[in-house]
């Protein structure tokens, strides 16, 4: 039998195609998650609120500090036993967003510290009002700073999608230990899934750096 069968890797090809389509949709769905929620407990902290302030730095901390799988597994095994059940690809969606919101909240943190001082006070000279403060101030020049790290957050979460197979998603990795199981033929299916990792995330590593390099010159 030859270590690589080419008829057998292009028969497989479309089925992992398929998948891939499951990853990415898991990858943009969570990271729209992630990128708002990050930014609302990055706010939210930043205003200090009382009890509020405490209750999201304890929420922060203890999803930083435990594992993205065990995360996973309480949404999905724990949850019904308290009435709710979600099917496993919205548990991947919700899982893999809070858990990098905890991440993209610390980054936009940082790129609102970092507006200086002067904006926020003359915001208040001119009487502008909270909301408008934040979106016509702080947030036009706080975001723009901290894009390359939300970029190398989503491009870590893209690949940290295949661990959602644990729970029976049919992303492009599990569909290639399925498709392997059947045949009993593992390379051609696992080498494409990691080629076509490969195929999206370096160009993706090489805009994000990039564009570290672009705002590192303005």
């Amino acid at each position: 039998m030859p270590v690589w069968d080419w008829d057998y890797a292009f028969r497989v090809l479309p089925e992992l195609l398929r998948a891939l389509l499951v990853t990415l949709e898991i990858t943009v769905l969570g990271s729209v998650v992630a990128l708002l929620l990050g930014l609302v407990i990055a706010v939210i902290r930043r205003l200090h609120v009382p009890v509020i302030d405490q209750v999201l730095w304890a929420f922060v901390e203890f999803v930083r500090s435990t594992p993205l799988l065990v995360q996973v597994f309480f949404l999905y095994f724990a949850l019904p036993r308290f009435g709710v059940t979600l099917s496993a690809l919205v548990v991947g969606v919700i899982g893999l967003g809070v858990h990098y919101a905890t991440y993209t909240s610390e980054v936009y943190r940082a790129g609102i510290e970092a507006v200086p001082r002067g904006q926020w006070e003359a915001a208040v000279a001119l009487n502008l009002t909270r909301t408008r403060t934040w979106t016509g101030v702080i947030l036009p020049q706080a975001i723009p700073r901290v894009l390359p790290a939300l970029g190398n957050y989503v491009i870590s979460m893209f690949k940290e999608v295949p661990l959602l197979l644990a729970i029976s998603v049919v992303e492009v990795v599990s569909k290639a230990k399925e498709i392997g199981s059947t045949t009993f033929r593992f390379t051609e299916p696992y080498t494409i899934a990691g080629l076509l990792f490969l195929v999206l995330s370096y160009p993706a590593s090489i805009l994000v750096r990039r564009l570290e390099r672009r705002r590192g010159t303005v």
